[in-house]
């Protein structure tokens, strides 16, 4: 899903928590209907880890959503990937355009000389063979450039040098594109797993009786509830841009969680805090392992300021804004909203923070 860059917020001084978006973005949606979503719908990031007490479907459901999360930090980084060979590769073809068009104007001036030189009684054999279809036969002989004029040897040598440097270019565009496609098998094996996760986890909840799902929307409900009542605090941010990104965050609260989305109206883990940086003039990495190893490294949780990242997961496939008071601003999970959460009760582990710009 293509992202769409949004002016940042003004005012970088502030984090306290804007307006909420249009209620039609903050309804609760049922488990149920989340999987739904999630199916149907592109990419997302890395997600928490399931709470270990919890048991039977929605467990598994859990441990799941999970996986697809993780899988989906695999897809962004590959799809990140496809993106650059693609324009490498459409560079390259550009290239070797120009270069035949200027190959073309020196063949054409070849031509010229040697119909002057057949006027004059004879085409001048290095003249033969730089217009013979086979340029190795005159690199063989490329003594021939002593029988002619300076000005025709130069020439020669340009159109010559021109030849290698088209043929050098289209080596290297085919290889490219080799990889290219590569990738793009890559990305398909990607998303056709994050797919089957997410079918599977449906599956699971089409077992849950009507009072199992009510249950689940009724958790879903409490941690939206507990994200409005948020007690973020009053730390001011410690870079002008992380307050600028954080508040561009703070204005997606209410957001859907979707699978590979980078804004601005859906969103995985690492597409949030890219999209967020974007809108603060900051291009990240896309994906949450990428974002762990930018800007400063900070260790202790306790020195985080709000508008930091905080990276979550010991394979650092989670990844969100402090927001202030131990809360973390993310985009958890399939099935729910951008939110803030307690770091504490998130259900992952913190590894450390970065602090940007």
């Amino acid at each position: 899903m293509a992202s769409e860059t949004e002016k940042g917020p003004a005012d970088v001084s502030s984090h306290r928590r804007p307006k909420q978006p249009n209620p039609a973005y903050t309804g609760i949606l049922t488990a149920t209907a989340a999987a739904a979503v999630a199916v149907s719908a592109a990419p997302a990031s890395a997600d928490p880890l399931p709470d270990p007490n919890k048991k039977g479907v929605q467990a598994q459901v859990d441990r799941l959503y999970e996986e697809a999360t993780q899988a989906t930090e695999k897809y962004n980084g590959t799809k990140e990937k496809a993106n650059k060979l693609q324009q490498q590769v459409d560079d390259m073809q550009d290239a070797a355009a120009r270069q035949q068009g200027d190959l073309n104007d020196l063949r054409a001036q070849l031509g010229l000389l040697a119909a002057a030189q057949y006027r004059d009684g004879g085409i001048d054999p290095a003249l033969q063979l730089a217009l013979s279809t086979d340029p190795d036969t005159y690199l063989e002989k490329a003594s021939a450039l002593d029988r002619i004029s300076a000005r025709h040897s130069g020439t020669l040598r340009q159109f010559l040098a021109q030849q290698r440097a088209l043929q050098q270019h289209r080596t290297e565009a085919t290889q490219k594109l080799t990889d290219l496609r590569e990738t793009r098998t890559e990305l398909a094996d990607h998303k056709k797993a994050i797919q089957g996760k997410l079918a599977k986890a449906q599956q699971l909840l089409n077992t849950l009786t009507a009072e199992e799902r009510a249950e689940a929307a009724a958790e879903e409900q409490r941690a939206s509830r507990a994200s409005v009542r948020a007690d973020l605090g009053n730390q001011a941010s410690a870079s002008q841009r992380g307050a600028a990104a954080f508040q561009a965050a703070q204005s997606r609260v209410g957001m859907p969680y979707v699978w590979g989305a980078d804004g601005p109206n859906s969103f995985d883990c690492s597409g949030l805090t890219s999209w967020a940086f974007r809108q603060a003039g900051i291009s990240l990495p896309r994906t949450s392992q990428q974002q762990a190893n930018v800007g400063t490294r900070i260790n202790n949780l306790g020195d985080l300021r709000p508008g930091d990242l905080i990276i979550m997961r010991s394979d650092l496939s989670h990844v969100g804004f402090y927001a202030g008071n131990g809360q973390i601003l993310h985009s958890p999970k399939p099935g729910a909203q951008v939110r803030y959460e307690a770091i504490a009760t998130s259900g992952m582990p913190f590894m450390w923070g970065v602090r940007i710009g």
